[in-house]
């Protein structure tokens, strides 16, 4: 909303010597958006005055047509002789006042003006167009004025070239914003000052013989005023002050009945329509849209209608969207000069709509239709009802005042009941929200500077005013009351934090697997939490993988990722693919985070009130509603985790290490993981592990190499390996007390055993029979070696352990870390049909 000074001045009675600036600053005070203040004419320098033109002599022989005009510019040049001025343009003609800026005026630019010789004579100023004025874009023909300005008159002040625009974003909730009546009264409470309202006038009340007006559905339209003025003067042209209060606002100006009702809407907030009433058929109707109707509006497109569409209609059919943009059947029509008589033929009598239209119809229809416009802007915000008659009167008497028509007596009103709005509020409520003391007459005082009707000592009985649909509870009052005393005002206290009791169990397991992860080379990163269908593809999820079952959000930043994640993988491998496309190869980067696991039936949340705290069960229910939050890690790596040197080759990055970062994590959380082969997406079949807690059958997490599909699909390096785990399955017994480990002064004996499986026999699982079998002098165990070949046979594998066995309380012998080893291996043939190597 752009909101120039000089027109705000005439609501609120600002001191001169206010500037654009310092009523800016006092609007944000209270809470508006003002991002700029534009100086109109900061750089323009006169003389600028008015001319008529006293002769055209056409210059020929040049490439474009040029004219030498002498111009009567009164006193303005300081000696009274006409002035001779080159000029292309060709919209004017002697006789006409145009508007001239003389040598030494500086127009904006800025463009210093001389005397100069151009195409054979001296040109001693300029005949100005409204571009060059920065009055607009128009730039085909310079400036006809009326021609009863007198010759030597001032333009800067005719024009208002000088001047202060605010440009202002309003916020959805403050639609009464959308007007100067709005802006004004918010000045008006910021500097204290009475409010001059314009919507303040003497209407007549509705009677019979209105035009006829019926409204088919009140639940869309629950306000109609219709107002008829005839012998309107189709010459008639919007006065000077009228088109330059409608440019600044940039709106362009039309024709006198057009620019009445915009400028009318931009005063009071109140969207018009105007229609030629020669060209409506019988009674006006508001009604939805039935199947199949069509509607030609007036940018001239045919649109096709939904039955949600908010029609105007006559007995011809529809004539206009409601509330967002009129029919090309009943537009005002432009004034023709007949080129022999001179007479002006046009619209002559026209009827007057100002409706209140429902905000959800006016723009779902406004977005259906890809036809946003002024009137639908405000309609969206919500218009104040009882604003429609004083927007039709005061259009009426324009019409009246500038185009000589008559207004007719008949007055249509149709409204619908409202019921009054009577919101009871404690005194000191604002005292206690802002933590500052306010008192009773200020919170009255402010309260009626909104608008609000207030009543009661110390529990008061606030009507908000019909402008206002966003008030509605104690608290948006205490809002209003705490933004127009202004929020500097408020006190910065820092709140009386009770003591706390520290992190809780699980932030300190967090914070170690963070650590823990930092430690062992990894980078943290954090990803936004929302997926599409597109990453499940990537990553090769069945149609029926239980992550495929998202929440869906209403309202999602990226409508291609308009869910939660299920899981983190998406994120964490976008950043990789971002890093490695960035150079950056070689890399281990790890995110701990919520996925969100909506239920099998969904559940939809309540929604409580806003003036109390919720009871307990609606807490209940509302936890109820929410889909499940388990907290996940992952890891994902890349390139070499060993680097290479002059000391020679690196590692590379693989399976081996996604596993060894679950049991970091594990560790980490003081629980013992179990690790077996198993098979999930995205994972490499043969290359991944499946991730238990150690003694259950409680599955965790997966680990490993990624799908060569996956791979390609998502451009990552060859190998590239992850790790997902839940943290909360994983701690799911509760934080586990860490055992320190026991430090024995006797010495360790160690064994080494070689033991031939089938191949298809896990590690793990020969590892878990030797370690029962050993018993409680074992130590440590470690798979230090992997062999397949010819020596052992076709489908079998050697895996060779170190076995370190020791005492408590004595130094063992051969014979019992022999017993000991012989014991496992004996575990182990029972359980996996193990035979040791070179029996």
């Amino acid at each position: 909303m752009r909101v120039p000074l000089s027109w705000l001045r005439e609501y609120v009675d600002l001191p001169t010597t206010v500037t654009g600036r310092e009523v800016a600053e006092k609007l944000i005070q209270a809470g508006l958006e003002v991002e700029t203040v534009e100086q109109l004419g900061a750089d323009l320098k006169g003389p600028l005055a008015v001319g008529e033109v006293l002769s055209i002599e056409e210059l020929t022989g040049f490439k474009k047509p040029i004219r030498y005009c002498m111009v009567n510019v009164g006193d303005a040049n300081g000696t009274g002789e006409p002035q001779e001025i080159v000029c292309g343009a060709r919209n004017f003609k002697v006789g006409d006042k145009v508007v001239v800026v003389l040598p030494g005026a500086v127009l904006p630019g800025p463009f210093p003006i001389s005397a100069r010789q151009t195409y054979g004579r001296t040109s001693a100023g300029m005949i100005c167009s409204a571009r060059e004025l920065g009055m607009g874009d128009d730039h085909d023909g310079i400036i006809v004025l009326p021609e009863h300005y007198e010759p030597g008159t001032d333009a800067i002040e005719l024009l208002q070239l000088v001047d202060e625009v605010l440009d202002i974003a309003v916020t959805p909730d403050r639609g009464y914003c959308l007007s100067m009546r709005g802006v004004a009264r918010e000045a008006a409470a910021a500097f204290g000052l009475p409010l001059a309202d314009p919507a303040l006038l003497d209407t007549p009340p509705a009677n019979s013989y209105g035009y006829l007006v019926k409204v088919a559905d009140p639940a869309g339209c629950d306000r109609f005023v219709a107002r008829t003025v005839t012998g309107v003067d189709p010459a008639a042209k919007s006065p000077i002050w009228l088109q330059r209060r409608l440019q600044k606002m940039h709106i362009r100006p039309i024709s006198l009945t057009v620019d009445i009702t915009n400028y009318v809407m931009l005063e009071i907030g109140q969207p018009l329509h105007a229609y030629d009433r020669n060209r409506v058929s019988g009674a006006i109707t508001v009604r939805r849209a039935a199947a199949g109707e069509t509607l030609t509006t007036l940018d001239g497109v045919k649109r096709k209608l939904s039955d949600e569409d908010l029609l105007i209609c006559d007995e011809s059919g529809p004539i206009g969207l409601a509330g967002v943009m009129g029919g090309a059947s009943t537009e005002i029509l432009d004034p023709v000069a007949d080129p022999e008589t001179g007479q002006v033929t046009g619209t002559t009598e026209v009827i007057i709509e100002a409706a209140r239209f429902d905000p959800v119809a006016i723009a779902r229809t406004a977005k259906r239709h890809k036809l946003p416009s002024e009137a639908s802007k405000r309609f969206e915000r919500g218009v104040d009802p009882e604003a429609a008659r004083a927007a039709a009167q005061r259009a009426v008497d324009l019409l009246v005042l500038i185009a000589g028509g008559t207004a007719e007596a008949g007055v249509t009103d149709i409204a619908a009941p409202h019921p009054v709005r009577i919101i009871t509020i404690a005194a000191d409520l604002p005292d206690r929200v802002a933590g500052t003391p306010y008192g009773r007459e200020t919170v009255a005082r402010r309260l009626q500077e909104v608008g609000c009707t207030v009543i009661g000592a110390d529990l008061l009985e606030v009507t908000p005013p019909t402008w206002r649909p966003d008030l509605t509870d104690p608290n948006d009052l205490a809002e209003e009351v705490i933004r127009l005393e202004g929020y500097d005002n408020v006190p910065a206290r820092m709140p009386q934090v009770p003591p706390g009791q520290g992190l809780t169990a699980a932030q300190r397991m967090h914070r170690r697997i963070g650590v823990a992860l930092a430690g062992a080379g990894y980078v943290e990163i954090n990803a936004y939490p929302f997926i599409g269908d597109a990453a499940f593809d990537d990553l090769g999820l069945a149609a029926d993988d239980v992550r495929r079952r998202t929440v869906k959000l209403v309202n999602p930043l990226n409508d291609e990722e308009p869910a939660l994640r299920t899981t983190l993988l998406p994120g964490l491998l976008g950043a990789l693919r971002r890093n490695v496309g960035r150079g950056n190869t070689d890399l281990a980067i790890f995110e701990t985070g919520l996925v969100f696991l909506p239920d099998a039936q969904a559940k939809v949340a309540p929604r409580p009130a806003v003036d109390r705290r919720p009871t307990d069960a609606e807490l209940a229910e509302l936890d109820a509603a929410l889909p499940k939050q388990p907290r996940h890690v992952a890891v994902a790596l890349a390139g070499e985790r060993l680097p290479s040197g002059w000391w020679g080759k690196g590692g590379q990055a693989g399976w081996a290490d996604a596993v060894e970062a679950a049991r970091v994590v594990a560790r980490a959380a003081g629980v013992e993981l179990a690790v077996r082969q198993g098979q999930n997406d995205p994972w490499h079949p043969g290359r991944c592990a499946e991730l238990l807690v150690a003694g259950t059958d409680r599955v965790v997490g997966y680990a490993g190499e990624l799908h060569p599909r996956v791979v390609k699909s998502l451009h990552l390096p060859e190998r590239t390996s992850v790790m997902e785990l839940d943290l909360d399955a994983l701690a799911a017994d509760g934080e586990q007390r860490v055992q320190g480990p026991t430090v024995s002064t006797f010495p360790v004996a160690t064994q080494d055993v070689a033991l031939i499986v089938d191949s298809e026999v896990p590690a793990a699982q020969v590892e878990a029979a030797l370690r029962d079998g050993a018993g409680e002098l074992l130590e440590a165990i470690r798979l230090f070696d992997v062999f397949t070949g010819e020596q052992v046979g076709e489908g079998k594998k050697s895996l060779a352990y170190a076995l370190r066995f020791r005492a408590t309380d004595r130094t063992l012998t051969a014979d019992e870390a022999s017993a000991a080893r012989e014991a496992a291996v004996a575990t182990a043939a029972e359980r996996t049909g193990a035979v040791l190597r070179g029996a």
